[in-house]
């Protein structure tokens, strides 16, 4: 009887055994293949360049977890390489970020390149980096100007493997500053605006944009203040915009220093509503505390759903979720939603490619189609590579404008995502 019992608990010992090694051995060959390496050349000490580095890195891990890339008959991993262009650093020659880019293609071995670099200046140069050796490219951060996606247009075969994933200005203002600020015109009667910008191509070109459009649309425009990168004391600015009575200050800057600013408005009592389509400090979770509530009823652009909390698409909480499990904090600003999505999409092209060869994901990025994403439908336009925009994220990608309250980001438009409503300051009511 002993006996038997032995045999027949080693038998079960190595049926035990043996159903271990093969889902050991079916584990390990979800990752046998090489892996698939997503450059990133980011600005990693700055808002725009960790909360991307964070959202590849979190969509490449759960990409890995549920078995990689299917690569024809091959299942293959990805893996990130991340090195810093310091492009958004004041004094930093647009030549650093090209060679980080080259670096990433012929060192680290890139076979697809994803994030930046963040500064336009920078993008716009790397663009001929991309056609010498055929890389696709994703951007996903900074990079605000249409001069990208126009120039991809007008020399479709050479700069065919540039895509943008994430907003653009003329979009941006146009489909989304200019009718939020017409919104807050109509049910605040307000009129009278007074703009602040940084010295940067994409500032520069929005703050011309902003104020045409917004004379055509019955607002006064006050002024127009331009603050070189690095500024650390906005007071004659704010104090320009009090003394013309200006109701809302319309600040459009990527520096971290807009913190600065912010206090300053807060401290100074300026009776006028910051609304800050382009504001990257605003945009942090970590910003309230940071200002000790002094960020109070700013208004900030993230520039895609999800960077936010809101209820955009079934996906949007869904991320916002996974990235607090992830990283301890909501996603934090522009730049982390659609360089989460870009690995997603490169995934569906790939994989409908069949293949890793540069024309043919060309192709399938070109017929990419996919519903509900976390900021809405992903298309790209054929001709120019630019995601197609909308305020409908059953139509396309759609933004999120917010407002700082009671030390929440309240996410106040496009209305179909909509949050709540936007609140005036008590000071501009007296």
């Amino acid at each position: 009887m002993r006996g038997k019992r032995f045999i027949l608990l080693v038998g079960v010992s190595f049926l035990v055994v043996g159903l271990l090694s093969v889902q050991t051995f079916s584990t390990k060959a979800c990752a046998q293949g090489k892996p698939i390496v997503l450059g990133a050349p980011l600005a990693t000490a700055f808002l725009y360049g960790w909360a991307a580095e964070r959202g590849i890195k979190l969509a490449v891990e759960e990409i890995n977890a549920a078995g990689g890339v299917t690569v024809g008959k091959e299942k293959r991993p990805f893996k990130v390489e991340v090195m810093d262009t310091r492009d958004l650093e004041p004094g930093v020659p647009v030549s650093d970020a090209l060679l980080v880019v080259e670096k990433l293609i012929l060192e680290k071995k890139a076979d697809f390149i994803v994030g930046g670099p963040v500064r336009s200046e920078a993008a716009l140069a790397a663009m001929d980096l991309l056609s010498k050796y055929k890389k696709i490219s994703i951007l996903t951060t900074g990079v605000l100007t249409p001069a990208y996606h126009k120039r991809v247009e007008a020399e479709y075969d050479k700069f065919k493997y540039c895509f943008r994933i994430s907003g653009e200005v003329a979009w941006m203002v146009v489909g989304e500053f200019i009718p939020c600020l017409m919104e807050i015109k109509a049910k605040h009667n307000l009129n009278r605006l007074f703009i602040m910008i940084q010295d940067v191509a994409h500032a520069r070109a929005g703050g011309d944009l902003v104020e045409k459009m917004s004379k055509e649309r019955g607002w006064e425009v006050l002024g127009k203040e331009v603050f070189p990168t690095g500024t650390t004391d906005f007071s004659v600015g704010l104090m320009k915009a009090k003394k013309e009575n200006a109701q809302v200050i319309l600040i459009w800057m990527d520096m971290p220093e807009t913190s600065i600013l912010l206090k300053q408005w807060y401290d100074m009592k300026i009776p006028a509503l910051p609304y800050g389509t382009i504001i990257s400090a605003a945009e942090e979770p970590g910003f309230w505390k940071a200002t000790d509530g002094k960020g109070e009823f700013a208004m900030a652009s993230v520039v895609n759903a999800g960077n936010a909390p809101s209820n955009a698409t079934p996906w949007t909480m869904k991320f916002v979720e996974a990235y607090k499990k992830r990283w301890k904090t909501e996603p934090e600003g522009y730049g982390t939603s659609s360089s989460y999505m870009a690995v997603y999409t490169l995934k569906d092209a790939i994989e409908r490619a069949g293949s890793l060869d540069s024309d043919a994901v060309v192709a399938a990025l070109e017929k990419t189609d996919l519903m509900g994403g976390v900021y809405g439908r992903i298309k790209f336009n054929p001709k120019n590579h630019q995601v197609i925009p909308s305020v409908d994220p059953n139509e396309g990608a759609v933004g999120t404008i917010f407002q700082w309250q009671a030390g929440k980001r309240i996410v106040v438009f496009p209305p179909k995502i909509a949050m709540g409503e936007v609140k005036l300051p008590p000071w501009m009511k007296k």
